[in-house]
């Protein structure tokens, strides 16, 4: 027995357009779609429930293709820096923390970036000091791939003047050769191994506040890297699992396999003899560089902002190839974070070197800056680019003056990826970026930083509607190569839903962030209802 949904608008996003009047679910499927009538009569006796969209507008299920779930609940239980306009009103809300935090515990804050503070001027560990010396705390950048810890956190890692930068980090250092507390990339680690382990409870938290956040935007499921970070593999995993399957918070989640860990979530598989239909293992994720936002992103030019830099190489070009290697030899793609043009090169080198076997599909990360060639080259690879439209509007307009305007032809270049027939995926990069799609949606289709009359940068890239939707539809099912089962509303796919309150198709795109979800249904069930 199953659910017809009728009364509203239901686009299939088979072809631009193409919309039926109603849809039928039967065990978490579609069985069924066309004119309610038909549908109607058809499965009158499979009908158990009945639900009016009341003309509201549907679509498949949205997916964000990247982002870190765990990560982003602990942006809503910690202390979120990402709204604050100074580094004085940083150093406000760490002081109200201090006051709730009793001695000797860890502060940890999410999300600050200098680049929308008015003097960018970035904090020193001394500026920390003055608010408490009873408390290590450690302040991470929005990118992630930089921290600012305090003078107790460096004592805890040992960090000192002479202290030498490790493989793929950068310890910032003043003129007297001093630490500021500034750890870019691998060197966050020097102080983030000593953070005690969190508590299975808090996982399971940061689990529970996350999936409510996102089923509250309507998306039906994200793919997600998580488990290389909160206590190793299976602890984990673990979370995921009694969260998702045991409490039964119906949430699909397709999960990156950190390279550190990928060999216990190897043993795992092999002893399991059932599969979820929530949780499946995907590509083996691998670092290549790091962010523009702290000159980490590899690039084949020096940064025009620093030109003694031109970022970091997480991993070597033959360290790179035998991780690559390795995953083929677990038999799986590989998902890879690439922001510089560099990195993505040694990605294409690799990808080339040891491509993935039939029927499957790597995944290059984020893929901003690029360059005509490397396009070229992608365009002969089964990979998806996994993009994060609203990078634009974050990064925007201070980027230009990190790599040059010179530079910039073929960064941040989807319409172009898409001409030239290039599979893209949509997500937001949470907790780097607002969770909503449609943020990233309206970067997509208007190339501005905001609403109203704004600068819009490289307007020539703009997607239309129907492609920017398609990044989180079509563009996240082709990113794990299950687009014959998801990303459309069509006979035999799954019955995961996304209804907004009003038709993204025809709604002015400066309203488009108001628009509302109506209902968020996965597996045919409805698990979030706007009151």
């Amino acid at each position: 027995m199953g659910t017809l949904f009728y009364g509203g608008k239901i686009y299939t996003m088979a072809q631009e357009g193409e919309w039926v009047e109603s849809v039928f679910v039967e065990n978490g499927m579609i069985e069924d779609l066309g004119f309610e009538r038909d549908v109607r009569n058809a499965q009158q006796k499979n009908t158990q429930n009945e639900v009016n969209l009341d003309g509201s507008v549907m679509y498949p299920g949205f997916v964000d293709s990247h982002l870190h779930l765990i990560g982003h609940g602990e942006k809503l239980l910690r202390l979120d820096l990402s709204q604050a306009s100074s580094a004085s009103e940083v150093l406000k809300l760490v002081q109200e923390k201090v006051k709730q935090t009793p001695p000797g515990e860890w502060i940890i804050g999410e999300g600050w970036d200098e680049n929308q503070w008015d003097d960018r001027e970035l904090l020193h560990y001394r500026d920390l000091d003055s608010l408490t010396d009873q408390h290590p705390i450690v302040l991470k950048r929005v990118c992630r791939h930089g921290l600012l810890a305090n003078g107790k956190a460096l004592t805890i890692a040992k960090i000192s003047k002479g202290t030498e930068s490790p493989e793929g980090g950068a310890i910032q250092v003043d003129e007297l050769g001093m630490p500021t507390g500034f750890l870019a990339d691998q060197a966050q680690e020097l102080v983030t191994k000593h953070i005690p382990v969190v508590s299975e409870a808090y996982l399971e938290k940061a689990l529970q506040v996350s999936i409510k956040d996102c089923v509250q935007y309507g998306l039906t499921g994200v793919h997600t890297e998580d488990l290389n970070y909160y206590g190793g593999f299976t602890r984990t995993y673990q979370a995921f699992k009694k969260v998702i399957e045991d409490q039964r918070n119906l949430f699909r989640c397709n999960l990156l396999v950190h390279h550190g860990v990928v060999e216990s979530m190897d043993e795992y598989v092999k002893q399991q003899s059932t599969h979820s239909a929530f949780l499946e293992f995907g590509a083996m994720k691998i670092f290549a560089d790091g962010s523009l936002g702290s000159q980490s992103a590899l690039l084949s030019f020096p940064y025009k902002s620093d030109p003694s830099t031109n970022g970091l190489a997480i991993q070597s070009l033959p360290e790179l190839k035998q991780l690559v290697r390795k995953a083929r030899e677990l038999s799986r793609p590989v998902a890879i974070h690439a922001i510089g043009d560099l990195a993505f090169e040694y990605v294409l080198d690799s990808i080339e070197q040891y491509p993935p076997s039939e029927k499957v599909r790597d995944r290059i990360i984020h893929a901003q800056i690029l360059r005509k060639d490397l396009i070229e080259r992608t365009k002969r690879l089964p990979v998806v680019l996994d993009i994060q439209p609203r990078f634009l509007a974050s990064d925007f307009p201070w980027v230009i003056d990190r790599i040059g305007e010179e530079n910039l032809k073929y960064c941040y270049a989807w319409k172009t990826l898409l001409d030239n027939s290039i599979m893209c995926a949509g997500g937001s990069d949470a907790p780097i970026e607002p969770i909503n799609p449609l943020l990233g949606i309206h970067a997509a289709v208007t190339r501005k930083v905001g609403v109203g009359d704004l600068p819009e940068y490289m307007p020539k890239e703009k997607l239309t509607m129907f492609q920017a939707i398609q990044l989180f539809t079509l563009g996240s099912a082709q990113a794990t190569s299950q687009e014959h089962i998801k990303g459309k509303i069509k006979k035999g796919y799954i019955g995961d839903f996304t209804v907004f309150k009003k038709d993204l198709f025809e709604v002015n795109v400066d309203e488009l962030l108001e628009v509302q979800v109506h209902f968020t249904i996965i597996n045919g069930e409805i698990v979030y209802q706007c009151s």
